[in-house]
């Protein structure tokens, strides 16, 4: 059905717009302030007090320059990767595993486990008891301290449960008609119509690792090498840029690039997951609302 404009709607629809268009500005405002920063002359940027909107005085790369010769942070790039790769492969089988079983009409207790797992999103044991059991289980120090703790997460369960039951229980007969087993069916007949849903969740992991700091505070008290990005980011931040800049071959005036690193690793560790997102978008909101809607 083709909506009229009337005068009603096209108010509408231009009052919608221009709020939509002021919100993305507000959202994008940041982002650009901090690139046009880390481009600027870092006298000017001493003195700075306002956003900026274009480099000030002079384009200059030199907090770029300072940073790619730092092999901490490169470090910190491969460290995540790894995390993000494992904890992907870890949390994309369990996620299945467990939205296909609380899917499954068969099981006869499913609403009782979803309740009782639904449960630990208002209420669970808290970061003491978590460190605690990560220490009894001797991970600390190490990359599976980072990754298993939040390798299964109750609203990733929700929405795959969700995205399943909304296929028809057929497929599953045809596919046990012609000697398929569970795993066969869970992987090769129901995962496959999910694909939109699983790659949000797949995104969801993406972006929760890459900006994951907190988990390497409490497990890795002893070994920076395994620090992940943010964790580099919140190193060198916390340092004001002293222990980066006075790690790379001495400019005249490094010292002065100091603000100018913090804006340079911000979009460094920022532009990588913005270059991802666009890829994946696509399946964003039809990831979350299948199954929302019955018919």
């Amino acid at each position: 059905m083709v909506e009229k404009n009337s005068p009603s709607r096209i108010v509408f629809l231009v009052l919608a717009y221009a709020f939509l268009i002021l919100v993305g500005l507000v959202c994008l405002m940041p982002i650009w302030h901090v690139t046009m920063a880390s481009l600027s002359n870092p006298s000017y940027l001493q003195t700075n007090k306002s956003i900026i909107f274009w480099p000030l005085h002079d384009v200059d790369f030199t907090a770029y320059k300072i940073i790619g010769n730092y092999q901490k942070l490169w470090q910190g790039y491969k460290n995540t990767v790894i995390y993000i790769i494992i904890q992907c492969g870890i949390t994309g089988v369990l996620t299945v595993m467990a939205g296909y079983v609380f899917s499954r009409k068969r099981f006869f207790y499913r609403n009782g486990f979803m309740l009782f797992i639904s449960f630990t999103m208002l209420f669970n044991g808290g970061m003491i008891p978590m460190y605690m059991v990560v220490r009894k289980l001797g991970l600390l120090d190490t990359i599976w301290a980072i990754v298993i703790p939040g390798a299964l997460n109750v609203f990733n369960i929700i929405l795959m449960r969700t995205a399943m039951q909304g296929i028809s229980d057929e497929l599953e007969d045809a596919a046990r008609v012609d000697g398929a087993g569970d795993l066969t069916i869970m992987f090769r007949v129901i995962l496959p119509l999910c694909k939109a849903t699983f790659a949000v969740i797949m995104l969801f992991t993406i972006v929760g690792k890459w900006n994951e700091y907190m988990s390497a505070l409490l497990y890795l008290p002893n070994r920076m090498d395994l620090y992940p990005l943010q964790m580099v980011l919140r190193t060198i931040l916390f340092n004001n840029s002293k222990e980066i800049t006075s790690s790379t071959d001495a400019l005249s005036g490094m010292s002065l690039y100091g603000k100018s690193v913090e804006y340079a690793v911000i979009v460094a560790s920022t532009l990588p997951i913005l270059c991802v997102y666009p890829f994946v978008q696509r399946y964003f909101v039809t990831g979350v609302t299948l199954g929302a809607v019955k018919s």
